[in-house]
C-alpha cells in the first residue's frame, strides 16, 4: 500500500496574532467618523477604542476567529483534511471570554494551537467594517501583542513543535510585535532546508516597520503579498517600479540566506491575475476564478484564504502552479461568505 507524500501532524507551522473578528456592515458615516479607508488594514489608536464598543452597540455584529496567520493556518488545514492537526498555531490570549471563543474555534477547525495566556491584556480583536464588497479592518492586538518568545517559544515542548514542522507561515503583522521569535524560526529553517514563507500583509508594515521587514526578508523563501503592499514596498525600497511584474522580480532577486533555492514571489491582484516569479528573472500569470459579483459576501479573510490554499498544497510538495491554483479556489470560496469562513468539505481538485 502506498501512501502519499501527503501531510503529516504539525508539518504546517503558523505563529502571528490571534484575534476575534468583530464584523459588521457600517454606513460611510462611521467610516468617516473613525477616519478610516474603505479598504484598509491598520492598528487601533486611541482615537479608535471607543470604535469596538460603538459596533457592537450599533451594528448587527457577527464574531469569528481570526488573526491573518490562523485564519490561513485554518484554511490550509480544512483543505487537507485529514490527518487533522496538520497546522500547528502559536500565539498569545487573554483569560477570558474571547480567549476561550478562539479557543473552541481553532480546536473546532482542527488546528494544533498552543496560545501563551496571561492576564495583564484582553484577547486581541480586529473590527471588520463592511461597507459594500469592501472591508476596512481596525486590530486592537492586546494580548496578542504581548507574545514573548522567552515564555513560549523557548520552551522545550513548544520548540519541538517547531523542529517537526516543514512549511513556516508567519504573517508580516507579528513583525510588529515579536521580530525575534519571527528570526529564531526563520534561522532555523534556513539551517535545516525547510520552506520559511511571510507575507508583506498591509501597506503599514513596508511604511514603518521596513527595519525589521527587511532583516527577516533574506530568510523568506516564499513572500505573499496583494498589489497595495507590493506598490508600498517598492516605493519605500526605492525599487523605482510600479509594474506589478518588475515589483515581484525585484524582491526576488533581493538577498538571500538559503541559496539552495530562489525566492518564490507571490502577488495577488484581487480580481485580476496572480502574479508569481519563476526564477531565471521570469514571472507567470494565472487567473483567478471568475465569480459574479452580485456572489461576493465580503472580502474579508480573501488573502489570508489564498496563503491558507497555497499552504496546503505546498506542505504537500505540490507544484507551484498547483499551489496558486488550491489559493484561487479557497479565496474564491471565501468571498462568498461572511468573515473567513468556509463549509464542512472542500471541492478542489
Amino acid at each position: 500500500m502506498h501512501t502519499m507524500p501527503g501531510a503529516s501532524p504539525n508539518s504546517l507551522f503558523g505563529m502571528g496574532n490571534p484575534l476575534l473578528d468583530i464584523s459588521a456592515t457600517v454606513d460611510k458615516y462611521f467610516l468617516e467618523k473613525y477616519g478610516l479607508k474603505p479598504n484598509d488594514q491598520i492598528l487601533a489608536e486611541d482615537k479608535h477604542k471607543a470604535l469596538f464598543e460603538e459596533i457592537v452597540k450599533n451594528f448587527k455584529v457577527e464574531y469569528h476567529a481570526g488573526g491573518a496567520s490562523q485564519n490561513s493556518m485554518k484554511i490550509a488545514q480544512w483543505m487537507i483534511q485529514e490527518p487533522h492537526k496538520v497546522s500547528t498555531f502559536f500565539g498569545c490570549i487573554g483569560k477570558d471570554k474571547f480567549g476561550e471563543i478562539l479557543k473552541q474555534k481553532t480546536e473546532e477547525a482542527h488546528v494544533d494551537a498552543h496560545y501563551l495566556e496571561q492576564t495583564e491584556e484582553p484577547t486581541g480583536t480586529c473590527a471588520a467594517c463592511i461597507t459594500g464588497d469592501n472591508r476596512s479592518l481596525v486590530a486592537n492586538l492586546a494580548a496578542a501583542n504581548c507574545y514573548k518568545k522567552e515564555k513560549h517559544l523557548d520552551l522545550e515542548n513548544n520548540w519541538s513543535l517547531v523542529e517537526k514542522a516543514k512549511v513556516y507561515y508567519i504573517a508580516g503583522f507579528f513583525l510588529t510585535v515579536s521580530p525575534e521569535s519571527i528570526l529564531k524560526v526563520a534561522k532555523h529553517a534556513a539551517e535545516n532546508n525547510k520552506l520559511f514563507t511571510m507575507n508583506l500583509s498591509a501597506p503599514f508594515i513596508s511604511q514603518f516597520f521596513k527595519d525589521v521587514l527587511m532583516e527577516v526578508l533574506p530568510y523568506v523563501d516564499v513572500l505573499f503579498g496583494n498589489e497595495t503592499e507590493a506598490a508600498m514596498f517598492s516605493k519605500e525600497q526605492n525599487l523605482e517600479t510600479k509594474d506589478i511584474e518588475e515589483i515581484a522580480k525585484k524582491i526576488q532577486a533581493l538577498p538571500k540566506v538559503n541559496t539552495k533555492r530562489p525566492r518564490v514571489v507571490v502577488l495577488t491582484q484581487g480580481k485580476d491575475r496572480t502574479v508569481m516569479t519563476k526564477g531565471d528573472n521570469k514571472v507567470e500569470t494565472f487567473p483567478v476564478l471568475s465569480i459574479d459579483h452580485k456572489d461576493i459576501v465580503d472580502t474579508i479573510g480573501a488573502g489570508d484564504a489564498f496563503v491558507g490554499g497555497f499552504l496546503s498544497e505546498l506542505v504537500q510538495d505540490k507544484e507551484l502552479g498547483d499551489c496558486v491554483k488550491a489559493g484561487h479556489y479557497a479565496a474564491n470560496v471565501i468571498i462568498r461568505r461572511a468573515g473567513c469562513t468556509f463549509p464542512d468539505k472542500p471541492d478542489f481538485h
